[in-house]
């Protein structure tokens, strides 16, 4: 057998030559690399704006001494799971301002169906949550301004205040130690000691330049200071020799508040106090029982609990043919509705400051579907009216949120 050479097997089966090489690729402009890394940061930080945290910042006191105005927060949205955006287009933000925040009008933007993305936790009794403002009706619900309350009650509990102090199912809930209710300190004669004492203790009124409380003379109790303050400055207060004495500005059960309570007002602030109200004897601090509507709960609807569904079924739940007419009947396409299955939970919510919070108790529940996330982390607070030197409150950085 013939045994044929390496070198004459290669020469016979040489291998084909290699295409020619294309043109070299053309380098990105400065610009262009520039545009793709900022198009890339700005679709990112959305992404993660969306689904992980997002910064906000407290400036009213209704959550007043948990939160504090100057507060910065993260607010998490993987506790209860991100929701896709309801309307088409949304501006990212680095912060967002709670309940204070104006916004344009955007009726004539199309709302899309919301959906939430799985979360590792439910929303729970005495969470401090961040959500839209259900009472405004001109917006799309994840337009809305918002707001910070304490969850007092979570779907199928039953809700109860006797003067001030809050029951849910029939147990007392937790105060905390930084609640804030409102008093009347009668003083004669203020000096420097009330002064240094108000500070130390935190209390302040938001529209004065200094912070300083406003003292006022009543026809009532004379003169002195309407405060808001926790229990703590309250027996501080008491032992005072300047302290002629301190009221106690609970309201007490049956009497009327200046702005009527939810359901007597049942779609506040779209409608008026009913002529008749269903719960006369109730207000701010005596209110109740009242159960917070489960998804999957029917309810028989009849005069007196019709005005606590009414803003559920014509516009939390997104249903056709509803309306009320001039008795208070809720209507479906003409013909009154007997009873109602609900679509999603409802929560109950109320700010620490109990007596300086426009909350649930005012306008009623907060739909699922409007829960933004869980306050969890305070990283930055500053005080609004201390001196330049003094602005930063360094105990609070950093601070999870109880």
């Amino acid at each position: 057998m013939a045994v044929q050479s390496w070198e004459k097997y290669l020469e016979k089966n040489k291998p084909a030559p290699a295409p020619p090489a294309g043109e070299p690729k053309k380098r990105k402009s400065v610009v262009r690399e520039w545009g793709d890394a900022i198009l890339f940061a700005v679709v990112a930080a959305t992404l993660i704006r969306w689904a992980t945290f997002e910064a906000y910042t407290i400036p009213t006191p209704s959550m007043e001494h948990s939160l504090l105005v100057g507060d910065y927060l993260f607010v998490s949205k993987l506790h209860y799971g991100p929701r896709t955006p309801q309307t088409p287009l949304q501006v990212p933000l680095t912060h967002q301002t709670i309940w204070g925040t104006s916004l344009k009008s955007y009726s004539d933007l199309i709302q899309l169906p919301s959906y939430r993305l799985p979360g590792f936790s439910e929303v729970k009794n005495n969470d401090v949550v961040v959500f839209n403002v259900p009472f405004e009706a001109e917006h799309p619900a994840d337009l809305r301004t918002n707001y910070i309350k304490r969850c007092i009650a979570i779907a199928g509990d039953v809700l109860e205040i006797k003067q001030g102090q809050v029951f849910v199912n029939g147990k007392q809930a937790a105060n905390y130690p930084e609640m804030q209710s409102s008093y009347f300190l009668q003083v004669p004669q203020p000096n420097d000691d009330l002064a240094d004492a108000f500070k130390r203790f935190g209390v302040w009124e938001q529209s004065s330049p200094d912070g300083m409380p406003f003292q006022m003379q009543t026809a009532q109790y004379g003169l002195g200071y309407e405060v808001h303050m926790t229990q703590a400055a309250y027996e501080y207060f008491k032992q005072q020799p300047y302290i002629k004495g301190i009221i106690d500005l609970k309201t007490p059960v049956g009497q009327p508040e200046r702005q009527q309570v939810f359901p007597n007002n049942p779609d506040s602030p779209y409608s008026q106090p009913l002529t008749t109200p269903p719960f006369p004897t109730w207000n701010k601090d005596n209110y109740g029982p009242l159960q917070i509507p489960k998804e999957g709960q029917t309810v028989q609807l009849t005069p007196q609990n019709s005005p606590i569904y009414q803003k559920i079924i014509l516009r939390y739940e997104h249903n056709e043919g509803m309306s009320v007419d001039a008795s208070g009947q809720i209507l479906q396409n003409g013909q009154p509705l007997k009873s109602y299955t609900f679509k999603q939970n409802y929560y109950f919510m109320m700010g620490d400051n109990r007596h300086n919070s426009l909350d649930s108790r005012f306008w009623g529940f907060v739909p699922e579907d409007h829960i933004v996330g869980k306050a969890v982390l305070i990283w930055m607070s500053v005080d609004p009216t201390a001196s330049f030197a003094q602005k930063i409150r360094w105990n609070r950085l950093f601070d999870l949120v109880n």
